[in-house]
Parts: C-alpha cells; structure tokens; sequence
C-alpha cells in the first residue's frame, strides 16, 4: 500500500480517466488530477458539495454540484456552465454520477432517486425507493447501471433500455451482509466497493462472493481502478457529518498493486 497523495479534507468520488487519477475533495469544492508520483492539479472548483463527476463522450466533464440542484458541465475554456437543472426533481443534495456512451448522465439524490439527464440537458427521475444511493457505475457495453444502496447492504443491477435509456429489471446483483456500500469500481466483471465503517474495500462477484479485500487505518469512501488492474482507495478518518469539514485534513489517497492483491 502506497500513499499517493495526503491532507484531503474530504476525498470523494475517485475516478480513473484517460491515464490519471481523479478525485474529488468535498471541503475545498476541487476536482483534482493525480499523476503517477502523486502530483496533483487543481482543474477546477464546484460551488457546492456533494460534488462527483464524470465525462461525457465528447470528453467534457461533467460535476455534480450537489447542493444547489445542478449538473454543470466543463467547457474547453475553463468554465462551468449548466448541463442539467435537478432541484426541480427532488430536495435531498445530488451526489454521485455516471454516463454512459450515449451521453447520458445517471445521477442519484438524497431521497433515495435516480434522474437520468440527456445528452442535451433533460433530465427527468428514472427510479425511486432505493436505500441511500451512493457509487454508481455503468458497464462499458452499456447495457447496466450498478448502483451500490449503503443502508441496504447491497449493489443492485438495473438494465438500460436501449431505445430510451430508461432503467428496467431492477435486481440484488450482490447481498452484502453487513457490507455498507459508498463508491464502487468496476474489476474484470467484478465490483470492488468502499466501505467506511469497517475501513475497507471489497471486491465481490455477482451473487456476493468475495474475491479480494484490502484493509486501511480509515474509512473507505472512494475507489478506482487503472488500466494495469492498480486498485487507489480515497479514505478519511470519519467522525460523523457534523465534522466532515472540520479537524485535521486526513483525506488520503492510497495506491494498491494488483500484485499484492493475492
């Protein structure tokens, strides 16, 4: 286990993208670039937390800005302009994002929704009732939308439509026992998934059986995973929401060798 990067407020939202690490840190509103020896670039700041992101197809970023109900988009000048408008949509803070290979963007809220925003902008609820959502991720044929439930103990399936992106066949693709699911990472057709209060990241097969796991000092919010099978865990001392931004920076990033997996 190596330390890549330290003194985060709060890490989120890990993303490996076009050969570098991405993170978010919730208490300074940055989305950071990583490279290899851990220098990191502040690319851009969001005005609200919870703040996740993703790229669309073209290659533009996109942000969730979570507390003010918006989906913003980074264009080629640096500015954030607004992709998708969601206060209309639910009350709860949006937080994590995902988008698939047409352009739409799967975005899940407080109050336990999924909206899916097109390609344009126009964004509509797609699924309700799930159990605190948290990481979400699309399967690179498009076909899936993986979404870990943290107070549900489980990461359930929904198939994508393939006429309308809509969301159909919902399903437990793994029980976790006591399992509570944050940020998830797609593995060769597993799922690795960070876990705060036991300060862990797991990864699982469908139907649940575990296939690794890695144990930190911390817990584990975030994760990603390269090209060459490097697992990085974003991790933070937690002490309750009262204190998220509070205390001493603890937020580390953490770079796991797939050959020390075994």
């Amino acid at each position: 286990m190596r330390v890549l990067v330290e003194g985060l407020v709060f890490g989120e939202s890990a993303r490996w993208h076009e050969g570098r690490l991405w993170v978010c840190d919730w208490g300074t509103g940055e989305v950071i670039a990583v490279g290899a020896d851990g220098a990191t670039e502040v690319v851009v700041r969001v005005p609200s937390y919870p703040l996740c992101i993703d790229w669309l197809p073209d290659g533009r970023m996109l942000a969730v800005s979570g507390g003010d109900g918006r989906l913003l988009r980074l264009e080629a000048d640096g500015r954030l302009a607004t992709h998708a408008e969601l206060g209309e949509l639910s009350s709860g803070r949006w937080n994590e994002v995902t988008v698939d290979g047409r352009g739409n963007a799967y975005v899940n809220g407080g109050e336990g929704v999924i909206a899916r925003a097109d390609a344009h902008g126009a964004a509509e609820v797609v699924a309700t009732g799930l159990e605190f959502p948290n990481g979400m991720v699309v399967t690179p044929d498009g076909s899936r939308l993986m979404v870990a439930e943290s107070h549900a103990g489980r990461l359930t399936a929904f198939d994508i439509s393939p006429d309308n992106a809509t969301l159909e066949g919902r399903r437990v693709w793994a029980a976790l026992g006591d399992g509570a699911p944050d940020g998830i990472a797609l593995d060769d057709g597993a799922l690795w998934y960070a876990d705060v209060p036991h300060q862990r990241c797991v990864r699982v097969a469908e139907g649940g059986q575990v296939l690794d796991q890695v144990e930190v000092d911390r817990g584990c919010f975030s994760c990603a995973v390269s090209d060459d099978g490097t697992l990085f865990i974003v991790a933070t001392e937690w002490h309750g929401f009262e204190q998220m931004f509070t205390g001493p920076r603890t937020g580390r990033v953490l770079a796991h060798s797939p050959g020390l997996l075994e």
